[in-house]
């Protein structure tokens, strides 16, 4: 997708957005996770656009052009955070309701809004499924595998991870891409396309917090609290909801999302996508976009 970058005030963001599509039609907002960025849409935007959508893929906070307004702000990651500003983007932009597809932090924000605010929504394609952080379990061991999976995470804790993302941040950003997306042969053009979004100036900061605050070991923005207070008790989904989850998917392979319907009250659908790992947009762009545009037909 060959957009012009805009940009929009929130309370607290600079949001870098590309937009494409007609802006009469109705609103898909796509949002990218950690470490990727709207780069993974290029595929999808134009066929949702091409099916009448407005299509709005935003920088979250941390990547790209899409800067903090104050720098007494705290950089923070956590998940009321990313889906704080999900919301405010929409009000910022107009928008009363659109469907929210996104994936890992972007998943994590659509689910959010579609948890506590379900009138915005008009449906959720959700990569992997219920994308909603349960921070007072994430102290509990888990199966070993799983726990070898979130190495990462665990590095982030240290001030050793932190200077590893802050020296290293191309190098294992790329090795994140390639363990969890073992089957996806992207080239270094295509992943240097994304990481020029990297190289932002709290892109360290915020990917710690998130990964800190997550297991309760970085405080949260004060600002952000009665979030996630909400968020505390997992709140469920009533819109149309479809989960993409990847088959090959390194980091949440199909076993940890194979019970999540439970957390969907509204009609759900769970496809799995053979040889596919975490960025579904980028790796299966059609089948993304078909999700969208069943959801679409379903409930205009």
């Amino acid at each position: 997708m060959n957009s012009e970058i805009h940009h929009i005030h929130t309370s607290t963001l600079d949001v870098a957005y590309e937009e494409s599509g007609d802006p009469a039609d109705v609103p898909a907002i796509l949002l990218h996770g950690w470490p990727y960025d709207p780069r993974c849409y290029d595929d999808v935007a134009p066929a949702l656009a091409a099916a009448g959508c407005r299509i709005i893929v935003p920088y979250l906070r941390g990547f790209g052009a899409t800067r903090f307004l104050s720098a007494d702000t705290l950089r923070s990651g956590q998940q009321a955070a990313l889906g704080s500003d999900l919301r405010e983007l929409m009000d910022a932009l107009g928008i009363e309701r659109a469907l929210l597809a996104g994936y890992d932090w972007g998943g994590r924000a659509a689910c959010i809004v579609a948890a506590l605010w379900p009138e915005r929504v008009r449906g959720l394609v959700s990569g992997n499924g219920y994308n909603i952080q349960n921070i007072a379990a994430a102290v509990k061991p888990i199966a070993p595998p799983q726990e070898h999976r979130f190495w990462y995470q665990y590095y982030f804790h240290t001030e050793r991870g932190r200077a590893g993302l802050q020296k290293n941040r191309r190098a294992l950003c790329r090795y994140i891409w390639s363990i969890w997306s073992p089957n996806w042969n992207f080239d270094e053009a295509t992943f240097e396309r994304s990481a020029a979004s990297f190289d932002n100036a709290d892109f360290v900061a915020v990917t710690i917090q998130s990964y800190r605050h997550r297991f309760g070991y970085a405080a949260g923005d004060p600002a952000l609290e009665a979030i996630e207070r909400r968020l505390a008790a997992q709140p469920r989904i009533n819109a149309p909801t479809i989960a993409l989850q990847g088959e090959a998917d390194g980091v949440g392979p199909p076993a940890v999302s194979e019970s999540h319907a439970r957390f969907f009250t509204g009609p759900y659908e769970r496809r799995v996508l053979p040889k596919i790992g975490h960025n579904p947009p980028q790796e299966a762009p059609k089948a993304f976009a078909d999700a969208a545009l069943q959801l679409l037909r379903n409930t205009c």
